[in-house]
C-alpha cells in the first residue's frame, strides 16, 4: 500500500486539513504530498517551521488515525441485560432481563421510585458497584473495562429532560459540526436530513438559519432525537421523560428503532408506556415487575391515541386565537 505522502490529494481530500494548519494552501489536488512539498522553496518550509522527514512521519500519524476512525462503526450490540440487584431497602430484585436490538422497553414509577437511577446503571454499565448493585451486560457477556471508561467508545446516548442549548450557532451550523466531526460522508446532505426530520417530529417547525438558543423545547427535544438516530453511533438509547417535549413522540420511537437502535424509555405517559414491548415497574428503587404489553393493551393504545389526537386539536385551535366555546362532536 502506498505510503500517505505519495498517494495524490485527490484520493484523500481530507489531507488538506493537515497542510492547511501548518499554513499550506493546497490548490492542485492531482498532485502528491511529496511532490508539493518539493516544490515548496526551502526557505519557506523553515519559515513555517517544517523539517520534511519529520512533516512526513506526522501526516502518515494523521492519516492512519482519521482511517481508523473512519472504519470505526462502533460495538455492535444485539443484546443488553439487566441483571437485578436489590432496592432502597435492601430486597433482592430477582430480575434477568435481556433487551434486543430493536426493542422498546419502558420503565415506569412514581416521581422518585428510581427510574432514573435505572437509566444511570445501564448508561454506567453498573457492575455491581452502584447504590442498586445491578450489573449491565452487552451480548449476554461483561463488558470490558476499555469500553466501560472509553469517551470515544459510548454505548449509550441519553436524551434527558432538559435540552438547553448555550451555543451561538444556527441549527444547520451545530449539526454539520457533529456530522463533520463524526467524518461522515456528505456531512452538508446529512445535516439536510436531520433538520428536516427534526422538524417531522416538532409540534412547530424552525428553519435551518434559526439559532439553537432560539429553538423551543420541543424543537431542541426533536433535533437532537434526530441528530443521534443518524449521528450518534451509540447503539443504546436512553431516554428520560419525552411526553412533555411537543413532539410527535410515535414517530420519535418509530425513528430511532429504525436506524437499529436499543431504546429504554422512563416515562409517565400511557401512551409511551403501551408503546414498548414490556414495561419495567419501579418501586422502592428496585425493578419490582416486568409486564408484557398484551394485545389488550395494544386495543386501548389506539384508544389513546385516538384521545390525545383530539386533545391536541384542541390545544392547537386556543393556540391560534379559537374558542372551545361549542366544541364539535367530531372533535370529543
Amino acid at each position: 500500500m502506498k505510503k500517505a505522502a505519495d498517494r495524490k490529494f485527490s484520493e484523500q481530500t481530507y489531507m488538506t486539513d493537515f497542510f492547511e494548519s501548518f499554513g499550506l494552501k493546497i490548490e492542485n489536488m492531482a498532485i502528491t504530498p511529496a511532490e508539493y512539498i518539493s516544490s515548496v522553496p526551502e526557505e519557506k518550509l523553515e519559515d513555517l517551521g517544517i523539517e520534511p522527514e519529520t512533516f512526513f512521519i506526522s501526516l502518515e500519524a494523521f492519516v492512519a488515525d482519521f482511517e481508523s476512525m473512519m472504519s470505526d462503526k462502533g460495538m455492535n450490540v444485539e443484546s443488553l441485560t439487566i441483571v437485578g440487584g436489590q432496592d432502597k431497602s435492601g430486597n433482592p430484585e430477582n430480575v434477568k432481563l435481556t433487551i434486543n436490538k430493536g426493542d422498546i422497553i419502558c420503565i415506569v414509577g412514581p416521581t422518585g421510585s428510581g427510574k432514573s437511577r435505572l437509566l444511570a446503571d445501564i448508561e454506567w454499565l453498573a457492575d455491581g458497584d452502584t447504590p442498586t448493585g445491578r450489573r449491565i451486560l452487552i451480548n449476554g457477556e461483561k463488558p470490558d473495562l476499555s469500553i466501560r471508561y472509553s469517551p470515544e467508545h459510548k454505548l449509550v446516548a441519553q436524551l434527558s429532560q432538559n435540552m438547553n442549548f448555550v451555543m451561538d450557532l444556527t441549527a444547520e451550523e451545530f449539526v454539520m459540526m457533529h456530522a463533520e466531526s463524526r467524518l461522515v460522508e456528505n456531512p452538508a446532505e446529512k445535516t439536510a436530513l436531520i433538520i428536516e426530520q427534526a422538524n417531522m417530529l416538532a409540534g412547530e417547525q424552525f428553519k435551518p438559519d434559526t439559532p439553537v438558543t432560539s429553538l423551543s423545547g420541543g424543537q431542541s427535544r426533536a433535533l437532537m432525537i434526530a441528530d443521534t438516530a443518524f449521528l450518534s453511533k451509540s447503539p443504546v438509547v436512553l431516554v428520560d421523560e419525552i411526553e412533555n417535549a411537543g413532539i410527535d413522540r410515535k414517530k420519535a420511537l418509530e425513528l430511532l428503532v429504525k436506524e437499529e437502535k436499543l431504546v429504554l424509555m422512563a416515562t409517565h405517559d400511557p401512551i409511551l408506556a403501551l408503546m414498548g414491548s414490556k414495561r419495567i415497574v419501579i418501586k422502592n428503587g428496585g425493578i419490582h415487575e416486568i409486564i408484557e404489553t398484551s394485545s389488550e393493551e395494544r386495543g386501548s393504545l389506539e384508544a389513546l391515541r385516538k384521545l390525545d389526537e383530539k386533545l391536541l386539536t384542541m390545544r392547537n385551535i386556543l393556540r391560534t386565537g379559537g374558542r372551545l366555546n361549542n366544541i364539535d362532536d367530531t372533535i370529543i
